[in-house]
């Protein structure tokens, strides 16, 4: 076994597939300088003991503690964060140029933008999210400066300066003044987030969404993406609205007009997704790319519930999103609670004036063990990432939490929930950043969980 930096030692829990929870009782789990995970070993066998007694740093848990991989938040509107738990009267069309684009205009202001992450990002770790991928505004000084502030965080990000053009579907006050400068400025952007020189913080190409580009941006996005190997990030098929303003504008869905303009690649996130056909998923499939399943932002502009069971199934990769603030939380873990809400009225329906066997989708339930599965494995999976599980060879991005909680109300009691699948449902869907005692990215104590 590898030196071993920190060794941390209780009871674990992970999902390594949709439809299993692995109970690690009583293990250490060993690290090394670089965080990767070394081994996982029973805390009484021999490679457990000398784990123990060679770890630079031992993290005993308590018994009523347990440990989980980290979450993998796959988008974020980071300049949105000051609207937070607002605004969500209207529909999409509408909120992006009433509430949203003017907030963001204001990251033109570095100081202000500085201040705004500096809040973010520690809250989003205390809330769990070690992995997050950040739409920032179209301003570079504020995106360089969110990727700094990840990295002063310890934080595993991708940080896109949001590139956006079209005069009819942004403001004359907020858009790139060409496509050449957009694809421009990204690509400045791509190369000072590069200059950090930081494993944890990349960047990546933000095409905000078809309506809001030329096409002249978007194909010069595809070829950045392809000369810098970036990943790519925009929004697909959210709602009816921009669903069919990109069939109107392209005549294809935005999944096959995202193809066109090569930004359909291996590790781009797609936003949403609700409204993908049986064609789409095969292309999104064979592209190796994947989808971001936002659930609370989804109830207020997706017109639509989002079929994860069914996009799973179809073999297409999908992770969990906050759409902070379409989704009016921060917290993933919450929004694996709502995901599971969500395919329940899916698969049960809502229109009591249909016959019950009429009124749902089949087959479109969700659990906590599927739901944790997409915010972490699946998240990582989308972005090709070597996190979400407690293997050997795993990056160690994973959180402490406590079941014996006053301020959320999560107790594991006595002769009630010796099970530990109950154990793990209370977590996912209980679990306030009050419980969440130690936070690590890569084997580093990161963010507000300095208490590790």
């Amino acid at each position: 076994m590898s030196e071993i930096a920190l060794a941390v030692v209780g009871t674990a829990y992970h999902t390594p597939t949709a439809d299993r929870l692995e109970v690690l009782r009583d293990v250490v789990v060993a690290v090394d300088g670089a965080g990767e995970i070394v081994g996982v070993r029973a805390v009484d066998s021999a490679e457990g003991v000398a784990a123990i007694a060679g770890a630079a740093l031992v993290h005993r848990l308590q018994p009523t503690q347990r440990l989980l991989p980290g979450l993998v938040d796959l988008h974020i509107h980071a300049p949105q964060w000051p609207q937070l738990g607002t605004g969500l009267d209207l529909p999409l069309e509408r909120w992006l140029f009433e509430y949203t684009f003017p907030l963001e205009a204001r990251f033109a202001d570095e100081g202000f933008a500085r201040d705004v992450w500096a809040h973010m990002v520690p809250t989003l770790l205390a809330h769990g999210t070690t992995t997050a991928v950040y739409f920032s505004s179209i301003h570079e000084p504020a995106t360089l400066a969110l990727a700094e502030q990840c990295v002063r965080s310890g934080q595993r990000a991708f940080v896109g300066r949001v590139a956006m053009d079209h005069p009819e579907g942004t403001p004359d006050w907020y858009r790139d003044a060409s496509a050449a400068e957009g694809v421009a400025a990204s690509r400045r952007s791509v190369d000072a987030i590069r200059s950090l020189g930081s494993e944890l913080v990349q960047p990546i190409v933000t095409p905000r969404f078809v309506p809001a580009c030329t096409d002249e941006l978007l194909h010069g996005l595809g070829a950045l993406a392809e000369e810098t190997g970036a990943l790519v990030q925009t929004h697909c098929s959210e709602s009816d609205w921009e669903h069919g303003a990109v069939l109107d504008r392209c005549g294809v869905t935005d999944t096959h007009a995202l193809a066109g303009f090569g930004l359909l690649r291996e590790g781009t996130v797609l936003a949403h997704g609700n409204h993908l056909g049986d064609d789409d998923l095969r292309t999104i499939r064979a592209a190796a790319a994947g989808v971001a399943h936002c659930p609370l932002s989804n109830a207020y502009f997706a017109n639509a519930v989002f079929p994860a069971r069914r996009i799973m199934q179809a073999g297409v990769k999908v992770g969990m999103g906050t759409d902070i603030a379409g989704g009016a939380e921060p917290g993933l873990l919450h929004q694996c609670a709502i995901a599971i809400d969500s395919s329940r009225i899916l698969h049960d329906g809502v229109d009591q004036r249909l016959p019950a066997g009429e009124r749902g989708v089949p087959d479109s339930r969700l659990d906590a063990v599927s739901a944790f599965h997409l915010g972490t494995v699946g998240g990582a999976g989308v972005l090709g990432l070597p996190v979400g599980r407690f293997t050997a060879g795993m990056q160690f991005d994973a959180i402490v939490v406590e079941t014996a909680s006053v301020s959320s109300g999560m107790r594991a009691w006595d002769g009630i929930d010796d099970d530990d699948d109950r154990i793990f449902e209370k977590i996912v869907r209980l679990t306030r950043p009050a419980d969440i005692q130690s936070v690590w990215v890569a084997g580093r104590v990161s963010g507000r969980g300095r208490r590790g």
